[in-house]
This record gives C-alpha cells, sequence and structure tokens, in this order.
C-alpha cells in the first residue's frame, strides 16, 4: 500500500516554495462530505502554512468526483489561479460503478494538465472502505489534502 509507513500530512516546510503570491483554486465534490470535507481543511491549512493568503484560496463544490473535471476546468477558464486542487473521495460499492468513476475522473483530471498550462492536482480518495478514506484524509496516514496543497505549490511555481 502506498500510504504504509508514510504520513500524508508531514512535510519540510523549509523546502517548499512561499506561496503568498499565489492564487489557488479548490474544487470539492460533495459526495463522501465528511471525507472530502477533512481533505479540503488539510489542503488548506498547509496552503496557509505555507503562506498563502486567504483571499488567494478560491473554493468551488460540485456534486460528485464525477464533476471534478468540469469544475476544475471551468474555474481555469474564468478565474486566474496558479494551480487547482481537485477534491474527491469515491469509495467502492458493490456494482462497477466505482471503477467507472475512478477511471473517469482520473483521465478527466489528466486531461486537464495537458490541455491547459495550469496544475490540477489529483486529490481523489479511491477507496475500499470508508475506514481506507479515513485513514487518508486525517486518520493514521495523514491527510491526503496535505500532501495535494504542497504539490499545488511546488507544480504553481514550476509552472509559472
Amino acid at each position: 500500500m502506498a500510504t504504509e509507513n508514510k504520513n500524508l500530512s508531514v512535510y519540510d516546510k523549509s523546502k517548499i516554495p512561499n506561496a503568498k503570491s499565489l492564487r489557488f483554486g479548490i474544487v470539492v465534490s460533495e459526495w463522501n462530505e465528511a471525507i472530502t470535507e477533512a481533505l479540503f481543511q488539510g489542503a488548506y491549512d498547509a496552503l496557509i502554512d505555507c503562506g498563502a493568503q486567504q483571499e488567494n484560496i478560491l473554493r468551488w463544490s460540485v456534486p460528485g468526483s464525477f464533476e471534478l473535471t468540469f469544475g476544475c476546468k471551468k474555474m481555469l477558464t474564468t478565474e486566474q489561479v496558479d494551480a487547482v486542487i481537485a477534491i474527491g473521495s469515491v469509495i467502492r460499492g458493490e456494482t462497477s460503478h466505482f471503477d467507472f468513476v475512478c477511471s473517469a475522473t482520473a483521465q478527466g483530471i489528466k486531461d486537464l494538465n495537458i490541455a491547459y498550462d495550469v496544475p490540477v492536482i489529483f486529490c481523489v480518495l479511491t477507496d475500499d472502505t470508508l475506514q481506507q478514506a479515513q485513514d487518508r484524509s486525517g486518520g493514521k496516514h495523514g491527510n491526503k489534502g496535505t500532501e495535494a496543497a504542497i504539490a499545488a505549490i511546488q507544480m504553481a511555481v514550476l509552472g509559472g
């Protein structure tokens, strides 16, 4: 498991560029809201900790993870942002719906990264169980939202 023996919330602030002059978009899925809100909080707190200004963090909500691609595309085309973080959580159920949503969402975010010169960070948990999602959204493995925020800062600087 990729997160085994790794805390997603740990970063060396001295190695992260200062985010004071950067503007971030965060698009958050409302599905599995307890998980996505925890991911959002992890991302938001890390951005602030690394110097981002509260007024330079723009948040939009979409109904589910499948809608993240469109939400991120709209943000890229209507807002002046240096990076976008796509936050979602898909938990395996009894049907193959999980596979289709996960695949389409990942491909959609990848396509945005190819089509636009602004990085879109994939912060979509694709877990088998609710417990796994909780473990990665502030639980025993830390918070994937924090990791996504650090990636957003690094990629925004790379792209700028």
